[in-house]
């Protein structure tokens, strides 16, 4: 069964971190492209970041510098660090690899 499951959310004041992980298991991880996306309350999903099976990176403008998506094919793994965190950044964090899914995380930024 193909699944992702993620963790590591939480509340967290404005310029704290977070490191977000997402634990893939019924598939060869090694091969996919992993992304993270978000949805803000009010908001539709938009992607966050992406990482290729080379580890090739790409961001959304907002978080360039901020977050940094990174994969240990080892254990499954996919994680997104944040540092920095704004208000903005406010939102259920989602792992997914093309049509599949995780539930998601929650991540508040306030003081």
């Amino acid at each position: 069964q193909v699944q992702l499951v993620e963790s590591g959310g939480g509340l967290v004041q404005p310029g704290g971190s977070l490191r977000l992980s997402c634990a893939a298991s019924g598939f060869i991880f090694s091969i996919y492209t992993m992304r993270w996306y978000r949805q803000a309350p009010g908001k539709q999903r938009e992607w966050v970041a992406s990482i290729t099976s080379d580890s090739r990176t790409n961001y959304l403008d907002s978080v360039k510098g901020r977050f940094t998506i990174s994969r240990d094919n080892a254990k499954n793994t996919v994680y997104l660090q944040m540092v920095s965190l704004k208000p903005e950044d406010t939102a259920v964090y989602y792992c997914n690899r093309d049509v599949i899914w995780g539930q998601g995380t929650q991540v508040a930024v306030s003081s």
